[in-house]
Formats: structure tokens, C-alpha cells, sequence
């Protein structure tokens, strides 16, 4: 029985993917991504859209920037979440609460006022909840955990 759950999907799942320089690291990256690809699970905010520009030149840096400004387009295939002021205010009180850096508490924030039950990063503590947003490490737990009933 498939879930229901939403998946965050932080800049750096995002950049792995582009990235031949850690084959390990792309399967897994490109593995998250088909099943939010095909169950339309996927979620991002223009923080990570912005990143993913920013980056994509540096860590791949033979791909064109047509090529890099392609890779944006697509994502927005997924609605991202605009970080408005109310985004910024609630990241605030989870930096506050929960003693993270500004960028992750707007990502989370992002995550969180989309209604994601996953957050796939490597850049917080895996499994850790924050309030009902589960962090998962893509390099940790594959996508297969989409397929397991939500409780």
C-alpha cells in the first residue's frame, strides 16, 4: 500500500544528482528523485531553486548554463514554495527552538507550510523530528521507505 507522504527535497539531493564526481552519492540522489518524480510527491521552495543555480556551474561545471537554467525550469515543475515573510518568521522561531542555522530553518520552514513529512538532507541529523517533519539522510534510507503505509 503506497503512502501519502510529501518529500522536501534540499539543494544538495538536488546537486548529487547533476554530479558524476560521487557516483554513490548520484544513484541514491537520482534514485529519490524518479519516485518523486513518479508518485508527484516532490516539494522545493525558490531557496532551493536559487541554490541549485548558484551551485550547479561549480560542481558540474562542464554543464552549460542552458544546460543548468534547463535543470531549474524543470524543478518548478513542482510548485515551489515562495519564501514570503510568514516563511521567514517561522524560520525564525525554529532556528530559535531548534538551534539551527538561519538556511535550514527557512528550509525546513518551507517544508513544513507545504505540509512534507519527509525532509531529504545530509545537512541535519538523520531521523531527527522536527515537530512532524522527519529528516532523512538520502544516502542513508532509500526511497523504498515511500512504499511503507504511514501510521
Amino acid at each position: 500500500m503506497p503512502s501519502d507522504l510529501t518529500v522536501f527535497v534540499d539543494t544538495n539531493v538536488l546537486l548529487y544528482a547533476a554530479d558524476p564526481r560521487n557516483p554513490a552519492k548520484q544513484v541514491g540522489a537520482r534514485a529519490w528523485l524518479q519516485q518523486c518524480w513518479q508518485r508527484a510527491c516532490g516539494r522545493i521552495s525558490s531557496q532551493v531553486l536559487h541554490e541549485l543555480y548558484a551551485n550547479l556551474r561549480r560542481v558540474a561545471p562542464k554543464l552549460a548554463i542552458a544546460d543548468a537554467r534547463g535543470l531549474v525550469r524543470k524543478y518548478r515543475a513542482w510548485s515551489p514554495w515562495l519564501v514570503d515573510h510568514e516563511t521567514v518568521d517561522a524560520a525564525w522561531d525554529l532556528q530559535d527552538r531548534f538551534l539551527l542555522t538561519y538556511w535550514d530553518a527557512l528550509m525546513v520552514a518551507a517544508a513544513q507550510q507545504q505540509g512534507c513529512s519527509l525532509l531529504l538532507t545530509e545537512d541535519l541529523q538523520h531521523e531527527q523530528m522536527i515537530d512532524d517533519l522527519r529528516i532523512v539522510n538520502p544516502f542513508l534510507l532509500g526511497p523504498e521507505i515511500l512504499d511503507r503505509p504511514t501510521p
